[in-house]
């Protein structure tokens, strides 16, 4: 039985940590403000590769910035 999930982040406590906009994250890790923002909104799953970059330029650690949750999961 395939179970479904969904990737979920703390982008936008993470950038206001850092007091960054969208545009300041997105010009780093070269994408758009729009990826940016739909993946805060969790309408976009980011590569493997754009995900990892985005923690190591938020200085976190994969896990801290991207969870995998599970529908009917609890934590």
């Amino acid at each position: 039985m395939k179970q479904s999930g969904t990737l979920q982040n703390n982008l936008v406590v993470l950038r206001a940590e850092k007091r960054w906009s969208q545009t300041d994250l997105a010009n780093q890790a070269g994408v758009s403000r729009q990826t940016i923002a739909s993946i805060e909104a969790n309408r976009y799953n980011p590569s493997l590769i754009l995900a990892f970059e985005i923690a190591r330029i938020l200085g976190k650690e994969f896990h801290e910035v991207f969870q995998y949750k599970i529908e009917g999961e609890t934590e």
